[in-house]
């Protein structure tokens, strides 16, 4: 008998020796994988707060006994993936419940336009804003550029392939002639960028995200590093560019390595999912999302957890909203 076999086999077992409770709640039992990015960056530890927010496995204790206070019967599951491309990609095919992703994929991709052109990812629908993810342009320690044009020539990373770090970074460099024969593009996620930055086998790289990553946090530690600082008139051009990149600013000593205030631009980060889910589901997981316990695990969880807010749930959603997501928020009062 295959391995698989003899899993299914016993599991059929346990549950028939564990009584008629026991085979409810495993019938009950529902799957939530919610797609992130690499565990370098932001979308991986946040992607895992809310999945322990809103899970309440069969046999947790309950809410008001100290235990889980997610959707009963809920195992949510954050699942490492290559960000904002993959991930709506995987929504729209089924692979994936629900997933972070920037502003400006979801948008393109629901509306097939740009990277998505004529292949529009209809079934993608939001169920929060969470967070500025803000535009990292890292630099080896003690290096510095005159303009973002100074890349020509250089061995930069442009963040992995199906993230919408990439599609940005490259609208970027184009919009300063910089083609892909015009630099070493590497392809890697924000961890592997940062080792190599640190070996000395980069000389700069980008990455959207939300502070502090923690890859960067440990290269400050060994290495050190520098960040680039936008001018005003590069965060204007990526804005009228790229209107879904606003100004942004990452504060002196947010990296103990960057002892000055960086001016950049960022992108809201959103958590979406597919219009397949069931409207009552959503609705209970949105609402698992905002309760008092999930405060408390977004708060002390993670440094951009703080800044997920309910007041700021629809701030700069362009796409519908799932209407289980959307009942809650109307009983908030926050929508009509």
């Amino acid at each position: 008998m295959k391995l698989k076999s003899k899993l299914f086999a016993a599991a059929i077992a346990a549950t028939m020796l564990g009584g008629a409770a026991v085979q409810s709640q495993a019938q009950e039992m529902k799957f939530f994988r919610i797609g992130t990015g690499s565990a370098g960056g932001t979308y991986f530890p946040i992607g895992g707060l809310i999945a322990n927010a809103i899970s309440n496995p069969p046999g947790a204790r309950p809410c008001d006994k100290g235990g889980s206070c997610g959707v009963p019967g809920l195992v949510a599951i954050a699942v490492s993936s290559n960000a904002s491309v993959a991930n709506v990609n995987s929504i729209q095919a089924g692979q994936l419940e629900a997933g972070l992703a920037g502003a400006q994929t979801v948008v393109e991709a629901f509306n097939g336009r740009g990277k998505f052109e004529g292949n529009a990812k209809d079934k993608l629908r939001v169920i929060a804003n969470l967070y500025p993810e803000d535009m990292h342009l890292t630099l080896p320690k003690g290096a510095s550029l005159a303009s973002i044009g100074d890349l020509k020539g250089k061995r930069v990373g442009i963040a992995q392939a199906g993230s919408g770090t990439q599609v940005t970074v490259e609208q970027i460099l184009k919009s300063y002639d910089i083609g892909r024969d015009d630099y070493e593009a590497a392809e890697l996620n924000n961890n592997q960028s940062a080792q190599r930055l640190a070996d000395g086998q980069l000389d700069a790289y980008f990455y959207a995200m939300g502070t502090p990553s923690s890859a960067l946090v440990q290269l400050g530690s060994t290495k050190g590093f520098e960040l680039y600082k936008f001018t005003e008139a590069e965060q204007t051009a990526i804005n009228k560019m790229i209107p879904y990149y606003v100004p942004s600013l990452i504060p002196a000593g947010t990296y103990e390595a960057v002892d000055y205030d960086v001016p950049t631009v960022a992108v809201n980060g959103l958590l979406v999912t597919s219009a397949d889910q069931p409207d009552d589901f959503i609705y209970e997981v949105t609402k698992a999302l905002w309760n008092d316990n999930s405060r408390k695990l977004l708060d002390n969880g993670h440094a951009k957890g703080k800044v997920i807010r309910l007041e700021t749930a629809l701030k700069g959603v362009l796409t519908p909203l799932h209407p289980g997501a959307e009942r809650f928020y109307k009983e908030q009062g926050m929508i009509k």
